[in-house]
């Protein structure tokens, strides 16, 4: 595609919000991963969305039965299953993921992976990462949260200032790229730009988006979406929300 059709489609589409459980179900959608012959399914059995080149790459990996072996994985993940159960196992200690369990692989991890029946994984990769110690952090159920740092620019606000807690359970050396749960009372605010890229699954509520083309949509408890980098939206909770999150906010 040429720069100007790619200029083109970005103004006919531009960023805005996508939900991911009808991503991983629409085989027609995103672009394959072109993956040397050999390599390991959980590396090559997947589709990404269709973005320009950059420090994030999101979409679903798709697993039948069976098993295999990552050698080293070459970048942070994010995963969480979609559908199905995925065992990984890493000197000799096995995390067994079930729905809308969530996991961070680091760069550099070594594991085995198992699955009964077929798998389908939604995953955020962050490509600027470093190696680390290769470890599986699993992303905590109920953590005890406290205090949010950050919450909704007061001059955005059209309601009351909302209470908002989090906690992280990953985080890059430079500061880019997390993982962690956050919740908050409910609150209205106009649309923002976001200059960073969240990945969220709804632990608890509904969210009401209306992007810069007017598009609408209400998310609720399960669904897994996420807001593209460079998207302008507004947000309408009614009621206290949790979510899971992943946030690739550039420095």
């Amino acid at each position: 595609m040429s720069n100007l059709h790619q200029a083109a489609a970005v103004l006919a589409n531009p960023p805005s919000f996508v939900d991911l459980r009808k991503f991983a179900q629409d085989t027609s959608q995103g672009i394959p991963v072109a993956a040397p012959a050999g390599q390991d399914r959980f590396l090559s059995s997947r589709r990404v969305l269709d973005w320009e080149p950059s420090p994030v790459t999101a979409g679903v990996i798709t697993l039948e039965a069976g098993g295999g072996s990552v050698q080293s994985l070459p970048a942070d993940e994010f995963i969480i299953v979609n559908e199905g159960c995925l065992t990984l196992t890493q000197q000799g200690s096995s995390l067994t993921l079930g729905p809308n369990q969530s996991a961070v692989l680091k760069h550099g991890a070594a594991f085995t992976w198992s699955a009964q029946g077929p798998v389908s994984l939604i995953f955020t990769r962050y490509n600027k990462s470093q190696v680390g110690d290769g470890a599986i952090v699993p992303i905590k159920e109920s953590p005890e949260m406290g205090p949010s740092a950050g919450g909704p620019s007061a001059e955005l606000l059209l309601t009351p200032a909302p209470t908002c807690r989090n906690y992280t359970d990953y985080k890059t050396a430079d500061g880019e790229f997390t993982c962690g749960t956050w919740d908050s009372t409910p609150y209205t605010r106009r649309a923002m730009f976001f200059r960073h890229m969240e990945l969220m699954h709804l632990l608890e509520g509904s969210v009401s988006f209306v992007d810069e083309m007017g598009r609408s949509r209400t998310f609720s408890k399960g669904d897994i979406f996420l807001i593209e980098q460079k998207a302008s939206c507004s947000w309408d909770s009614r009621v206290q929300v949790a979510k899971v999150y992943v946030i690739y906010r550039p420095a």
